[in-house]
């Protein structure tokens, strides 16, 4: 959500700042906009296009420069305008660019025009930019260390004056922003992808910090004020996984991946032991008395899952919330509770909050499970699973989720084994059984054509349920989140047992109903479930296993995935909802990858 490229430079940085926003817009934007800094003065263009217009007005006006920054932004404060486009100026003197929301921009709006700053915007960006004006008094680092004790939220900035060529000064809480070091040349971005190609010279800001960059090198200031060193790391930012290929859409590309993140993530690994999450001799899981699951969208589908597997093999109890809802209520903290964060970019606003909140608490025991190694919550736990789902571009996401409920999986495998309750030929065959998971999904991408059928039909419909019962309630959610996402399709989720009460009353011949239905414990209760929908003229699309003994007739129509695969079935039935979800969006003339009002990396509250 959101993205920030700055450079300071002895050559043209123009085609940087436009190339840097490219690698950012799979994070989701409504307008991008650049400024530099040229013959003493600030030159700008924006959009409400993509990216692509962005260039192509650069293009006609031949505009180069040395200093500047650039920007996707993703509307919170002001409709998607150019007016609002970032970078927002003050008295064509200070430029900035801003990720985030700043909460007390009212109290700072009403103060600066009693100062006679004139408003232009609807932003809350735009104090920002007064507010710097307002301080400077000929250092641009000085007056934005003294203007951010002064705003409240979370935010990264990117700023540039017309008086300091070869100078961009940036600055975040609660938003990531990194340094990127070159030779006589250097760069701020809010991800580190942004300077694939340029840079892999990385040193990442930490809460608070206030950064300078110039053709010499950097300069950090922490939140207190005291001149700070950050470690500078080579970070691998090759942008070979942002190619499309031979694949239509990026979310086509990365559904077709899963075989590969499942293996990736699971290289290595030949046996159950708390070293798989950084855990030395098993200390920290060792005594764990609950688990504590804290993620947003899909990533709380997997925790979840998780909630399934942890009480069943390690027979411990799980509770599994909202990030954004557990770090505003009153909570009851306990010593020997796992806290496990779940994210894909580890930069998730509310996720990060709940980390914070969770050891503002006293909640000592943190684990994340993230897919970006270099992430805000990555560098800030000790305990921590690192996923190898690999760049992911389309906003729905798709690879990343087999990969945690692998690592989710593998964490409560592993508190069983500690609990004592994992026999070592239980652990042969869960480990048999993970490493069989590549060709397994495979098998079920095999299924597309079948799909493909389905969502002809979808793409008509305005409405769906899906249903699922026990460990695959949570993959119906992530079907109808993902078909809401890409499709503009309403959906909705009920565990299958809940139709009585309540969600039998929507069906009718036009409501399509999905039931995931595997060979399991739970599936002759499933069975009279959909007979209640059909006794009501709905029609069922049933995802059964091959030897469920559901058969295609009048109304229900059923797609047969290859094998059963016991408790690991979730990942593969969430295989054809994500092609259901994407062939239906195809046909419906959707943007697939950037389907309208969302972002990727969800950087606000």
């Amino acid at each position: 959500m959101c993205g920030i490229v700055g450079a300071a430079a002895t050559r043209d940085i123009v085609p940087i700042l436009v190339e840097g926003l490219r690698r950012l817009e799979y994070r989701g934007y409504d307008s991008c906009g650049v400024a530099v800094l040229k013959a003493d003065r600030l030159q700008r263009l924006r959009s409400v296009a993509r990216v692509a217009d962005l260039a192509s007005q650069i293009a006609k006006q031949r505009l180069t420069a040395r200093t500047g920054i650039s920007h996707t932004r993703w509307a919170t404060h002001g409709a998607p305008i150019t007016s609002n486009a970032h970078p927002i100026f003050s008295r064509g003197e200070i430029a900035v660019v801003h990720n985030g929301i700043i909460e007390n921009h009212e109290e700072l709006r009403a103060e600066l025009k009693a100062r006679a700053y004139v408003f232009e915007t609807q932003t809350d960006t735009e104090v920002i930019a007064h507010l710097v004006h307002s301080l400077y008094a000929g250092s641009l680092f000085d007056a934005v260390r003294r203007a951010v004790k002064r705003l409240n939220g979370a935010y990264a900035i990117a700023l540039v004056s017309r008086r300091e060529p070869h100078r961009v000064v940036g600055a975040r809480a609660g938003n990531p922003l990194v340094v990127g070091l070159g030779k006589g040349e250097n760069f701020l971005a809010s991800d580190a992808l942004a300077l694939a190609g340029t840079t892999d010279r990385i040193a990442y800001l930490e809460e608070g910090d206030v950064a300078q960059i110039d053709l010499e090198g950097f300069r950090i200031f922490d939140a207190q004020g005291r001149e700070a060193k950050r470690m500078v790391k080579t970070v691998q930012t090759s942008g070979v996984a942002a190619e499309l290929g031979p694949y239509r859409h990026f979310m086509q590309k990365e559904i077709f991946e899963q075989p590969r993140a499942v293996g990736d993530t699971l290289a290595g690994i030949e046996g159950i032991t708390p070293e798989l999450f950084k855990d030395a001799r098993g200390k920290a899981l060792r005594d764990v008395k609950s688990v504590l699951i804290l993620a947003c969208g899909t990533s709380y589908y997997s925790g979840l899952t998780a909630k399934y597997w942890i009480e069943s093999l390690a027979r411990i109890p799980v509770q599994v919330e909202v990030a954004s809802e557990y770090r505003y209520r009153d909570s009851v903290p306990d010593a020997k509770t796992l806290v496990v964060l779940v994210s894909q970019s580890g930069e998730t606003a509310d996720t990060l909050a709940a980390l914070k909140h969770a050891r503002s608490l006293g909640q000592k025991k943190t684990l994340v499970i993230c897919n970006v190694a270099s992430s805000a919550m990555m560098r800030e736990t000790r305990l921590k699973f690192l996923t190898h789902a690999g760049v992911e571009i389309g906003v729905a996401s798709t690879k990343a989720f087999p990969t945690q409920l692998i690592a989710l999986f593998l964490l409560a495998l592993t508190l069983a084994k500690l609990g004592r309750k994992l026999p070592a030929k239980e652990e042969r065959r869960h480990l048999r059984s993970l490493r069989h998971l590549p060709k397994a999904i495979a098998a079920v991408l095999a299924l597309e054509p079948q799909v493909i059928s389905w969502s002809e039909r979808f793409a008509k419909k305005e409405h769906a349920l899906f249903l699922g019962r026990g460990l695959h309630y949570p993959i119906a959610l992530e079907g109808a989140l993902k078909l809401k996402e890409i499709s503009y399709i309403h959906a909705e989720a009920y565990p299958a047992g809940e139709l009585k009460h309540g969600p039998l009353a929507l069906v009718t011949a036009a409501m399509p109903v999905v039931t995931v239905a595997p060979n399991d414990a739970l599936l002759e209760k499933l069975k009279s479930n959909m007979q209640e929908v059909r006794a009501r003229g709905g029609e069922l699309y049933v995802l059964a296993d091959a030897d469920t003994h559901i058969a295609s007739s009048p109304g229900v129509n059923v797609i047969r995935l290859p094998e059963h695969y016991g408790p690991l079935s979730p990942i593969l039935h969430v295989v054809p909802l994500q092609l259901l979800a994407y062939h239906t969006a195809l046909a419906r003339g959707s943007d697939v990858d950037k389907p309208r009002n969302l972002a990727k990396s969800v950087t606000v509250e």
